[in-house]
């Protein structure tokens, strides 16, 4: 029988031991971890992303600094906004909501946060210290995984990774933290040749392409791990309304693998609840908690 990696519980357990460390240490420091949470322009999915980051800091007692900008925000504004939270005492930690209108250097702006409050591990100090193997801001989706292997107790050692999908946010990253785990990692994408090849060679198969069921049972190696990080809204004419799918076939996929990922409630949790993570780790770290 297939086991569901259930990244809702986890996150729901990890939430938990965070709100009992803001309770534990607030009154000593003075006040609770901060996050600043900024999004510019009007992307619907961006703003129920930002609003479940504020609801789950609302449930952690994290204070939220969210602040909502206009489309045509120039890059000066963002840039004097970004550097006033690097010098606020109150924030702990900052993440800017991806993506970005056209007109503005998301880049630029990212490299712009001070690595210490670089939350979305996103800076070029903390990657760095992510391929050097040394302690740094994580990137929430991938080290969300991470955890998520570990509370299943998922034999990694020397076995294959096979990653689907190649972005800064989480398939280099991911493969990296693979790699440490004493995995051998292979890092492929859409473009890649003889795709179903490669995952069929995979013990633990990661997907993160952003296309709807991409991974097919025959595609799987039986027995295999399978982590599901796409998720995208699809409309169906048989459907009262819309529902998010992952880039796996899930109700074919799991009669094949020993472990999968559910979407929604595997990954997507896990990320919230390690961007909260972080903020509380940039907290402790600052204050020698």
């Amino acid at each position: 029988m297939t086991g569901i990696l259930d990244g809702k519980a986890l996150a729901a357990k990890m939430q938990a031991e965070l709100t009992q460390d803001v309770k534990t240490f607030t009154p000593t420091i003075g006040r609770p971890p901060g996050l600043a949470v900024l999004m510019v322009g009007d992307n619907p999915a961006s703003a129920a992303y930002v609003r479940g980051k504020e609801r789950a800091c609302q449930r952690v007692g994290i204070a939220s600094f969210g602040r909502h900008y206009p489309a045509e925000t120039t890059q000066e504004e963002l840039i004097q906004v970004i550097d006033s939270l690097n010098e606020n005492d109150q924030v702990d930690g900052i993440l800017l909501q991806l993506p970005l209108p056209e007109h503005l250097n998301g880049v630029a702006l990212l490299n712009r946060i001070l690595p210490h409050k670089d939350v979305d591990g996103l800076h070029p100090y903390n990657m760095g210290q992510l391929l050097r193997d040394e302690p740094a801001m994580q990137s929430c989706t991938p080290s969300g995984v991470m955890r998520l292997l570990a509370e299943y107790n998922i034999d990694l050692l020397g076995k294959h990774a096979v990653v689907i999908g190649r972005s800064i946010l989480v398939g280099k990253p991911m493969g990296i933290m693979l790699l440490a785990a004493d995995m051998t990692a292979t890092i492929a994408h859409i473009l890649s040749e003889n795709i179903p090849d490669l995952t069929r060679t995979a013990d633990v198969l990661v997907v993160a392409a952003g296309c709807p069921k991409l991974i097919t049972a025959d595609m799987v190696k039986p027995g295999a791990v399978v982590v599901d990080i796409g998720i995208t809204r699809v409309t169906d004419p048989a459907w009262e309304k819309p529902r998010l799918v992952g880039d796996v076939d899930f109700d074919a996929v799991k009669e094949v693998a020993s472990w999968i990922t559910p979407v929604p409630g595997g990954v997507g949790p896990m990320t919230v609840t390690m961007l909260l993570y972080n903020t509380v780790l940039s907290y402790r770290q600052r204050f020698s908690l």
